[in-house]
């Protein structure tokens, strides 16, 4: 499903990464967040494509999928 992304504790700690890059998924939802497009990452960072960017944001949605919250009550 997610071929493109990887991770290895020897690169950034095991963070996910692009394969093949030091990128992380991380730094892809930053630059996202910070208003960049996917046209433009891959612009400014020819060694990603478009399926790069789209596999990290679909790669960093599924992750949250299986978020469970839990809440507590603290009692003073």
């Amino acid at each position: 499903m997610f071929d493109r992304i990887v991770s290895n504790p020897a690169i950034l700690g095991g963070k996910p990464v692009i394969k093949g890059t030091r990128i992380s998924v991380e730094l892809i939802l930053e630059w996202m967040g910070s208003g960049a497009s996917r046209d433009e990452i891959v612009l400014r960072h020819p060694h990603l494509t478009a399926e790069d960017v789209e596999q990290a944001l679909a790669f960093a949605a599924s992750s949250f999928k299986n978020d469970v919250l839990l809440t507590a009550e603290v009692k003073a």
